[in-house]
């Protein structure tokens, strides 16, 4: 898949454990290890934007586009 998820880097950044993350954005641990694992199909704006409000970063920081 051509969409890269890099949340396991801003992690690292952040100095934050994915469950304390998905506590802060109200989601479960098991969807949030769907979006590390890039295996998620889709996202919603309202999550991104959650994820971005929490770890301080750019929806870019996050997902990267790589030509196949």
């Amino acid at each position: 898949m051509p969409i890269i998820v890099n949340l396991d880097k801003m992690l690292v950044k952040r100095g934050m454990k994915s469950k304390e993350l998905a506590e802060i954005i109200g989601i479960t641990t098991a969807n949030m290890s769907i979006l590390k694992s890039g295996k998620a199909r889709a996202i919603r704006f309202s999550t991104l934007e959650a994820i971005c409000k929490a770890l301080d970063c750019q929806p870019s920081d996050i997902l990267e586009y790589i030509k196949e």
